[in-house]
Formats: structure tokens, C-alpha cells, sequence
């Protein structure tokens, strides 16, 4: 209540937060860094790495393995992601996102000592369990704590850890790459670090209130159904299988499907094209005469900096406009720069400018999902609708990636290949409309 008094009165949103929300934050931007380092590294050094996990006769065939590693790291991610979601509806926010963080540091550590294809394919599944993970503790951590008036900001700003993990692991790169064979294995090593990070969150964060309201209610529910006592229809959906309940309740399920189409088409334009764009500007330098690793990380470095901006944007201008006309402008601005930068571009310092243009849209879009998923569900499901929706489109852009890496080959270039995966953004103009608008509104108990 006095943050909403002091946000009348027309004091800066930043001066009606208190200390733990900052925290809260910092805490959840932090996890989402690292995590963004470590997805970006892959994007980075997979091709470097399969030149050492492969024979020469299969170097070929590299873009399909690149797509099929990055395929099995996302479906990790889906599965991780959406059982997290449940797992913090259960035990809390607090305590899963610690338990991501360690085991995303362990599994990153391991990656390094990959032998063959195979072993890298499942180190990084498992890598992708605990990427998937931190995401919905973070989301929902910052929508629980973060005040009414400001949600989308702190969602923009929480959202924006990944794209800085991207630009810090481009930055890395630039440098690490230059040490050897063995380069892309420091970089996994480089990644064990986040498990610091762990000693600090016990100590300096709080478990979400709101959650352990909804905790207690649920507790209470169960006991009056153990001792027989009639339940009312509340009790009824806090008893409930929290994925059950996403989908028994006609208004919650019918939220689940649209958000659902809309997260398939930011995740598959995400994975299938941007993780393309660094090789692609890279073959260009190549043809050019120029050093082709170094085009990539200045391309990666490009990219994740309208990245940042794209997150951090959306999140500002969605809580002054509105949730929904923000999300559908940068799906559609998504569609517009796909072919800007892989058929209109041929200068390559343009092409910088347009990697950093897709990046602010095609990246940043994904903001709409840590600010408008934790509105549309109540506490005692909002980790698991928001993570399962997040994570199962995953799924969909796992296979994306896989006829990415085929239609490259076939094609024998990028740029008619992300012609017609930018296609899918079209979906999410289509269902976008079909969701309640939420900004000012508080979250729903």
C-alpha cells in the first residue's frame, strides 16, 4: 500500500521499491546471466567442439549435429523448466531456484569433458534441466515481489540477465577462442562460477510471501479433505494436481492454449533463426577475405546488445502501453528483420546493425513472458502454468532447430531457410489478440 501511494504520487517508479526487491532482482538477473553464458557458449562453440567430437568424414554433416545437439539441450530445457514450475509451487521459489543454480554449475563443469558426440548430446540435456529451471523461479520471484505499477519494468530487468550472458559469453569467446584446441572447453569450465552465487541467495533472500500464503491455504485445504470436512470449490482447486487444475478450469486452460501458440512462435523464431545469424555473418566475413571467428563474436556481441535493449524495452514500454500491443509490435517487427539481414544485407558492418536490430526484437520479445505469464494465473499455480508454457514450446523449437540445421544443408545457405521458419511469428500475431490485457492489475491470488 505505500508503494502504490508513493507511485501516485508521482515519485519515480525506482524510489517506491524497497531493498529486498532490488535484491530479489538482482538475485534472479544473476541466475538468468549465467544461464544465458552457458546457452550462448553452445551456440559459440558447437561447431568447434564437433570438429574434435567428430571424424573428418562426418565435418560435412556438422550443421545437422550442431541442430541436433542444440535440439537435445532444448528439450532438456522444456523438460527441466516445466517440472521446476511444479517443484516451486510445492517447496517455494527460493529453495528450487538454489537447487537450478548448483546443478546447472555441476553439469556445465562436465560438459567439458565430453569424449565424443554422444557424451556432449546428454551432458547437455542435462545442462538444459537446470537452465530450464532457474527461469520460472526467477519470473515468478520478481511478478511476487515487484509492486503493481512497476512489474513489467522489473520483468524487463530480470529478463535482460540472459542477453548479457549472451554478450559476456561473445566477449569470452573473442578471447578464449584464441587459446587453443581445447578452447571451447574452457569455456564450460568458466561456467562452474554461478555455484558461488547460491551462498549469497540464502543468505540475502527472502521466500515470496505470496507463496507462502498460498502455501498455508493449500495446507489447510488438504487437512479439512484428510478429516472429511466438506470443501468448497476453492479448496477443491488448491487440492488439485496444480497441472491438473491448469487444465480443468475452463478460463485457465483456455489461457494455457493461446499462450501456449504465442511462446511456440517466439521460441522456434528464437532457436531456429537468431542462433543461426553468428555463423551466417561469420561465412560472409569468411567469403569476404576476413576472419571468420572473430565476425562471429563481433556478430554475437552485436546481437546481444540490441538483445538487452529488446528486454529491458519491452518491459518499460509494456507497462506505459500495454501488454499486448507491445508483444504483437515485436513479432511483427521479428517478421519484417528476418529477411532485412539474411537476403537484403550484404555489407557486413550493416549486417552488424541489423544482428543488433533482430536481436532487440526477435530476442527481447520474449519479455512478454516474464511479464504478462505471472498475471494470468493465480499464486498457487503460477510456477507451473509459467513454466510449463515457457519450457513445453521448447519442444516445438527443438524440432525447429533440427529442420533449421536440414533445410541449411539442402538450401546450401541461411537465408531462405530462416525465410521460411520466420514464417512462425505469424502465429503469434494471430493469437496474441486472444489474451486479457493486465497491466496496472494486481497479481491474482
Amino acid at each position: 500500500m505505500a508503494q502504490a501511494a508513493a507511485a501516485a504520487t508521482g515519485n519515480a517508479w525506482y524510489r517506491t521499491l524497497n531493498s529486498t526487491q532490488w535484491k530479489t532482482l538482482l538475485a534472479s538477473n544473476l541466475g538468468w546471466v549465467f544461464d544465458g553464458f552457458e546457452a550462448y557458449a553452445l551456440i559459440l562453440t558447437v561447431g568447434v567442439a564437433l570438429h574434435q567430437l567428430l571424424a573428418p568424414s562426418q565435418y560435412a554433416h556438422i550443421p545437422t549435429y550442431a541442430g541436433g545437439i542444440i535440439a537435445t539441450t532444448l528439450i532438456g530445457w522444456a523438460l527441466g523448466g516445466m517440472s521446476a514450475g511444479i517443484i516451486a509451487d510445492y517447496i517455494g521459489r527460493k529453495r528450487t531456484m538454489i537447487f537450478a543454480i548448483l546443478t546447472y554449475s555441476i553439469m556445465t563443469g562436465l560438459s567439458a569433458l565430453s569424449w565424443n558426440w554422444v557424451s556432449f548430446a546428454v551432458i547437455r540435456f542435462l545442462v538444459g534441466l537446470a537452465i530450464g529451471s532457474e527461469w520460472v523461479t526467477g519470473t515468478s520471484m520478481t511478478a511476487e515481489f515487484w509492486p503493481d505499477h512497476a512489474r513489467g519494468r522489473g520483468a524487463g530487468l530480470f529478463q535482460c540477465g540472459f542477453g548479457i550472458g549472451f554478450f559476456l559469453a561473445a566477449l569470452v569467446w573473442l578471447f578464449v577462442s584464441a587459446t587453443g584446441p581445447g578452447a571451447w572447453r574452457l569455456m564450460y569450465l568458466i561456467g562452474v562460477l554461478p555455484a558461488l552465487l547460491t551462498l549469497w541467495i540464502r543468505r540475502a533472500i527472502p521466500e515470496s510471501k505470496l507463496w507462502e500464503e498460498a502455501n498455508d491455504r493449500r495446507r489447510a485445504a488438504n487437512a479439512r479433505r484428510r478429516a472429511g470436512a466438506a470443501i468448497s470449490k476453492d479448496d477443491a482447486a488448491l487440492t488439485r494436481f496444480t497441472l491438473a487444475e491448469m487444465f480443468i478450469a475452463p478460463a485457465m486452460r483456455r489461457r494455457v492454449i493461446v499462450a501456449l501458440m504465442m511462446a511456440t512462435a517466439s521460441a522456434v523464431g528464437f532457436w531456429a533463426i537468431s542462433s543461426w545469424v553468428p555463423p551466417f555473418v561469420a561465412a560472409m566475413a569468411a567469403k569476404a577475405g576476413f576472419a571468420a571467428p572473430k565476425w562471429a563474436s563481433y556478430t554475437g556481441m552485436a546481437f546481444t546488445a540490441g538483445t538487452v535493449v529488446g528486454y529491458v524495452g519491452f518491459g518499460f514500454l509494456a507497462d506505459s502501453y500495454g501488454r499486448k500491443p507491445i508483444t504483437l509490435l515485436f513479432f511483427a517487427l521479428s517478421l519484417l528483420l528476418t529477411p532485412v539481414l539474411f537476403l537484403w544485407t550484404t555489407n557486413l558492418y550493416l549486417m552488424l546493425v541489423a544482428a543488433a536490430l533482430l536481436g532487440c526484437f526477435s530476442s527481447g520479445q520474449f519479455t512478454w513472458m516474464s511479464t504478462w505469464l505471472p498475471e494470468l494465473f493465480p499464486t498457487q499455480m503460477r510456477a507451473t502454468a509459467t513454466g510449463f508454457i515457457f519450457n513445453a514450446s521448447r519442444v516445438p523449437a527443438a524440432f525447429g532447430v533440427l529442420i533449421a540445421g536440414a533445410i541449411i544443408v539442402y538450401f546450401g545457405g541461411y537465408g531462405h531457410a530462416a525465410m521460411w521458419i520466420a514464417l512462425i511469428y505469424i502465429l503469434g500475431l494471430v493469437t496474441g489478440p486472444f489474451l486479457p490485457e493486465t497491466i496496472g492489475r494486481p497479481l491474482p491470488k
